[in-house]
């Protein structure tokens, strides 16, 4: 499927959700390296304004990434949930968004946000960042909270705390496990 929008006296064309989806993401050096990034400012705002119109049930009827292919997708496509999904069925992409900045100012937002998170998909999520500033993003995300454990601790109120994950753009085992003895030698020279 084609989208399109029209600004001042220009119209924009994007071939399809990946299309669409790659020209309303922010400016990034390596999105314009690989060629899928926005050519100017005026398509990436025509690319959101596209992408707000797109319905959420899109995201079901034309996977991103097809889940015969992806062992990953399969797995999320046979999770998704679609009663947690029911509430947001007749939304937009933009509507999406207006939703979850006004879930984010009620006392009951985490309840709330659980219940439908199920239903919502990778490529929606990501759809609808694609819409919001960082202070939108910020106030949802502080309206639910999301604690994990293994070793430590993440997600506890009250507190900054990060996760540093090696990696390596082929996944190689060697290039995951150079930085953590570049890491593990620097700190050592350093006590």
């Amino acid at each position: 499927m084609r989208y399109s929008h029209s600004l001042r006296d220009r119209t924009y064309a994007f071939d399809g959700l990946v299309d669409l989806l790659a020209k309303a993401t922010p400016d990034r050096s390596g999105d314009r390296l690989a060629g899928c990034a926005a050519e100017s400012d005026a398509e990436r705002v025509a690319a959101q304004w596209a992408l707000a119109d797109v319905p959420l049930t899109t995201f079901l009827d034309e996977p991103v990434v097809p889940p015969e292919t992806d062992d990953v997708t399969r797995l999320i496509w046979e999770s998704h949930d679609d009663e947690a999904f029911a509430p947001l069925r007749h939304q937009t992409v933009g509507q999406l968004r207006e939703w979850l900045l006004d879930t984010a100012t009620r006392g009951d937002a985490a309840t709330r946000l659980a219940a439908v998170a199920p239903g919502i998909t990778p490529e929606m999520a990501a759809a609808v960042s694609k819409l919001m500033r960082n202070q939108d993003l910020v106030s949802v995300a502080a309206a639910t909270s999301v604690t994990t454990a293994f070793r430590t601790t993440l997600g506890l109120p009250g507190r900054l705390a990060t996760r540093l994950q090696p990696n390596h753009p082929a996944d190689d085992p060697a290039g995951v496990a150079a930085p953590c003895s570049t890491a593990c030698c620097s700190a050592r020279a350093t006590r």
